[in-house]
């Protein structure tokens, strides 16, 4: 087995930090999901900030926060504005959230400097700036204008290097702090990916295997097993020849599924022995159960068959660690959210048993969140990109550019 590669650094925390009567510079990531009318419809990202918005108003410091949203591209369109996630901040906070209709200029400068110990404010979004994308120094200036101190938070976001996540600790030295969130998922994530208890068992699925090329890549010399459910299994089941009636699979990701299943770690890979099927998504829609391998024409697979949801609980209570990105089928439907909802299952139990259970993606996080059974996970990742850099053993550059001091692993 190709044994983990890992990076130690030494950076300071908000323990490290003087915060009482001070602006913190706090990079967040907000850039969650909206419905139709313009309201926040999943809160993970804002409610995982918590902690360290809360330790800064308990040390009578003012709380001055930024992020991305969405991607416009270095310009200002309205339906990327993070006035929203302010309402919806507010909310969860209990207290009043100012908003800046900018993240810089001379007027949102006095918008900060007025703050009093306690309050909060959040900046505008910062990709509305071309700056941001570039990692460019004079925007990054710009921003540090708005705080006396600076905090990381955004782990989401750590893997990127611009210019409120990179650039602008150049200008906090010695005070440019991981944020309690960011300690938390490197700590972890170091734990569970580099040193995982064993059996370690990868759970991963979702939608298409473009999504998960890089999780699957990197994480596969690591677990004992790896589970593979979603529409992406048909893709690795029609490479091993398999009948997939209409069901999802990628032409172009054939050559990945088949160089895996005959690479060194294809006994590692399980897939579905049966599915689910439909001919629709429909409500009231006809289902059937096929062998996952023997799925008639015009019938597409959309979750775990009964065998297979038995197999994959059986793996599991095998584990002692397991890390899971991507839900098991199309779990927004009831009549196909059995197999994503047993895994969930399983993986409580998992913890209820002293077992590690660390789950990814936004997707597999909606999921729980639709089925309440968010609260009894070890650890619930905001990463994506990060997420991959981190299984990779990279160091990230939000983390990297933070101030020396104590040893990260």
């Amino acid at each position: 087995m190709t044994s983990p590669r890992k990076y130690r650094q030494k950076k300071i925390t908000m323990d490290d930090l003087s915060i009482t009567g001070k602006r913190v510079l706090v990079r967040v990531d907000f850039s969650v999901p909206l419905d139709e009318e313009g309201h926040v419809r999943e809160f993970t990202r804002i409610k995982t900030a918590m902690p360290t918005i809360h330790n800064i108003l308990d040390y009578d410091g003012a709380a001055v926060l930024m992020s991305h949203f969405g991607r416009p591209d270095g310009k200002r369109v309205k339906k990327y504005s993070l006035k929203p996630v302010a309402d919806e901040l507010q909310r969860l906070l209990g207290k009043k959230v100012k908003f800046a209709p900018d993240c810089i200029g001379s007027k949102i400068e006095e918008m900060t400097r007025a703050l009093k110990a306690g309050e909060v404010l959040l900046l505008e979004n910062v990709r509305f700036h071309p700056g941001e994308y570039i990692d460019d120094p004079q925007f990054a200036a710009e921003l540090a204008r708005m705080g006396d101190v600076f905090v990381n938070d955004a782990f989401g976001a750590a893997h990127r290097k611009q210019a409120s996540i990179h650039a602008i600790t150049q200008y906090f030295p010695g005070c440019a702090a991981a944020g309690r969130l960011m300690m938390r998922e490197l700590r972890v994530l170091g734990r569970t990916l580099n040193n995982a208890q064993r059996p370690f068992i990868g759970v991963v699925g979702g939608a298409k295997i473009l999504d998960k090329i890089e999780t699957i890549r990197r994480l596969l010399p690591r677990v004992d097993k790896m589970l593979i459910g979603g529409g992406m299994a048909y893709t690795f089941i029609k490479a091993i020849g398999g009948n997939i009636g209409s069901s999802l699979f990628e032409k172009d990701k054939l050559h990945f599924a088949e160089k895996i299943l005959k690479g060194p770690h294809a006994d590692k890979i399980v897939l579905p022995i049966d599915s689910i099927v439909a001919m629709d998504l429909e409500y009231g829609s006809e289902r059937k159960t096929f062998p996952s391998g023997d799925i008639p024409d015009d019938w597409r697979g959309l979750d775990l068959g009964r065998e297979s949801r038995a197999l994959y609980v059986k793996e599991i209570k095998s584990a002692t660690t397991v890390f899971w990105n991507g839900p098991m089928g199309y779990f927004e439907r009831e009549p196909f959210a059995s197999g994503t909802r047993v895994v969930a299952r399983a993986l409580i139990d998992l913890t209820s048993n002293g077992g590690t259970a660390v789950v990814g993606g936004g997707d597999t996080m909606a999921a729980l969140y639709k089925f309440n059974m968010t609260g009894p996970m070890t650890h619930m990742s905001t990463g994506g990109g990060s997420l991959l850099e981190f299984i990779d053993g990279k160091p990230l550059p939000g983390v990297r550019a933070l101030s020396d001091s104590v040893e990260v692993e």
